[in-house]
């Protein structure tokens, strides 16, 4: 179906104000008066061709709707298979990692190793031009160099407390990342948040704190190194947004891609400092006494790091694809699969009052995702 626009740069309202019969009765007659027009010549290859421009007119091919519903069910479909994916990786890596971090207590060293997965995996991207390199201005490595300070720190803090208490609870105090991203969008950027959202942190606060009385397997430095990580990784996010706020800024992927790197430069060093030097046989020994073999211990050591990379690169890249507020609210959910999945892989004990906490942090969590969709009405001034 073709359609005759005056106005070869606009779309022709036709399009948005009749129905499909409507507009094919439309085109015809349009197109007849072309043939009986008074010049007395007629251009029946106009409506044979396309995006073709005669005495100031273009025509448009129409979009088909079936074209469209099948292309929203692929992306659809697309965009699930990606969250399942995601939630996937999240469930191995927290598997994984803490089975690693139960037998080999170097937290840096552990870090640093998955960090350095990550950059192989960043390295074997760009050189196989699966995407495309950045170009990085010397003006962008401070703003790149913070971003990649508080990424180490949240990725090295999170691996302490994984390796002094549950996975469950560890999840259960990363809940209160929205408390953090309130806080320093208004310490940072300057964004106040509204009434909806202020009191969708009660619960999440509420919650946490009657998981953590509530907790089993409750240490201080767990607690503090999870609490810790939200700061650091919260505050990640926000310099992100005003980062990609500003011109030139990297797409998301080669910015995750570049922060990776320069963590696994800046945690090197620093795993060294604080661990020493652990990759020797003697502590591959030592580690592999008490339970895990030395086969095992390496191959859940690498899908560890593989995990860590792949299920970052893949929230990068669903976040492309919808809105902030989506994600979070995938992120969620996401948070409910690790804690259910952790509790039933490990057999963690949990207790009522535990539950309820736990319950009560994630539906806050859910709460504030929502009380983000709500936009404060403007009155308009007279």
């Amino acid at each position: 179906m073709l359609l005759v626009t005056p106005y070869p740069r606009l779309v022709s309202p036709l399009l948005a104000t009749k129905s499909t019969h409507e507009s094919s009765l439309i085109t015809r007659r349009v197109g007849a008066s072309y043939y009986s027009s008074s010049s007395g010549s007629s251009y029946p290859w106009l409506f044979l061709r396309p995006n073709r421009r005669v005495n100031g007119f273009k025509l448009k091919s129409a979009t088909v709707p079936g074209d469209v519903e099948s292309g929203s069910l692929v992306k659809g479909l697309k965009l699930g298979g990606m969250f399942g994916v995601w939630y996937l990786l999240n469930i191995y890596y927290n598997i994984f990692n803490k089975q690693v971090l139960r037998v080999y207590p170097y937290p840096a060293t552990v870090t640093a190793f998955q960090l350095g997965c990550g950059t192989l995996m960043i390295t074997i991207m760009w050189l196989l031009k699966l995407h495309p390199r950045p170009k990085v201005s010397p003006s962008q490595f401070p703003a790149i160099a913070q971003l990649a300070a508080a990424h180490t720190l949240g990725n090295l803090l999170t691996n302490v407390s994984l390796g002094r208490v549950n996975v469950s609870f560890t999840h259960t105090i990363k809940a209160m990342e929205p408390f953090f991203t309130v806080l320093f969008s208004v310490l940072l950027l300057g964004e106040w948040p509204s009434l909806w959202i202020v009191c969708s942190l009660l619960p999440i606060v509420a919650g946490v704190s009657l998981a953590s009385f509530t907790e089993a397997s409750f240490n201080w430095i767990g607690f503090c190194s999870a609490m810790a990580s939200n700061v650091t990784n919260q505050s990640r996010n926000v310099l992100s947004k005003k980062f990609m706020i500003e011109k030139e800024a990297l797409d998301n992927i080669n910015l995750f891609s570049i922060i990776t790197i320069i963590s696994f430069v800046l945690l090197v060093p620093v795993a060294i400092l604080i661990d020493g030097f652990k990759f020797t046989p003697s502590q591959l020994q030592l580690a592999t006494s008490q339970g895990l073999t030395a086969k095992e211990f390496c191959i859940m050591s690498l899908l560890a790091g593989v995990c860590l990379h792949s299920y970052q690169q893949v929230s990068y890249m669903i976040l492309e694809m919808v809105s902030p507020v989506t994600h979070s609210v995938g992120n969620c959910v996401k948070r409910v699969v690790v804690i259910g999945s952790s509790i039933l892989f490990f057999k963690t004990p949990v207790s009522p009052l535990n539950s309820i906490g736990t319950a009560t942090a994630l539906a806050g969590v859910y709460l504030y995702t929502r009380a983000k969709r709500i936009k404060p009405n403007l009155n308009s001034k007279s």
